[in-house]
């Protein structure tokens, strides 16, 4: 008998399905049930342990989410929009947790997620790490403290193989210094900067992506006034810690009514 609660993982031939797939294996709490790729994918239809070191694993590589799903108690998504929304009704119809790390997601395709979390506990995240959602905490805190005589540039690094930007972490940083100062981003959000651009506009939220090599991320919010600035950073040197957040987030909502949540509560960082 397997132990602990039954994953499904979506994309699994990806970096971070890879990752998550090595962390839920090496896990007491947690066994794979199945995997998910795209129609079409080379992996179909074969076992998962064969395909990524020839000895077979017992675990199958799908490309319907239902026959998995329905012997899953979560699933665990970091695909792309519109996999994820598909993804969502399936989880909903089997009552399974529905932990998202996809990023790149506009307003719409998230309130599209709404309809799946009256029927099942969401955790959604632009980033799963302990160390992220505690310097959303501290930007939040620090933007608040500070007046628009501080200027906040919030600058990302990522792999050349980043296919958004900002970042979801990035985005999520930025919406921390809104909240904090008691604006919405979509008002001060300044992230299209080339050519003859003027002066920056007094209160405005700034974004730089740098994507190069094969950089996990890296995220910096400068607070910069005249005469004196304050940056807070995080730095990711391995893949591995979205994935074991990925999977605390999976155990943490075993319990919790349908509905959406993000790490904030899942690491008990709600004021």
């Amino acid at each position: 008998m397997a132990d602990g609660i039954g994953i499904v993982v979506a994309g699994a031939s990806g970096r971070m399905g890879q990752m998550l797939i090595e962390t839920i294996m090496a896990s007491d709490a947690a066994h794979l049930v199945g995997v998910l790729e795209r129609p079409g994918h080379d992996w179909i239809g074969r076992d998962l342990g064969e395909v990524m070191c020839g000895q077979a694993s017992g675990v199958m590589v799908y490309d319907d989410a239902l026959e998995p799903m329905a012997r899953a108690q979560a699933v665990i998504d970091f695909t792309a929009p519109e996999a994820t929304i598909a993804l969502s009704h399936v989880a909903a119809q089997a009552r399974a947790v529905h932990v998202i790390g996809t990023t790149g997601m506009t307003d719409t395709q998230i309130a599209a997620l709404e309809p799946a979390s009256r029927h099942c506990a969401i955790v959604r995240a632009g980033n799963m790490s302990l160390g992220v959602n505690l310097l959303v905490q501290l930007t939040r805190r620090v933007a608040a403290a500070l007046d628009a005589d501080f200027d906040i540039e919030v600058i990302e690094a990522h792999h050349h193989h980043k296919v958004d930007a900002p970042s979801g972490t990035a985005l999520m940083l930025g919406e921390a210094a809104a909240e904090g100062r008691g604006v919405a981003l979509a008002d001060v959000r300044d992230s299209g900067r080339d050519g003859i651009t003027g002066a920056r506009t007094r209160g405005d939220i700034g974004f730089t992506a740098i994507r190069g090599g094969d950089i996990v991320g890296e995220h910096d919010v400068l607070f910069a006034a005249p005469g004196e600035r304050i940056t807070l950073r995080h730095v990711a040197s391995d893949r591995a810690i979205f994935a074991r957040g990925a999977l605390k987030a999976a155990l943490w909502a075993q319990d919790k009514a349908p509905g959406e949540y993000d790490m904030v509560d899942v690491l008990g960082l709600r004021d």
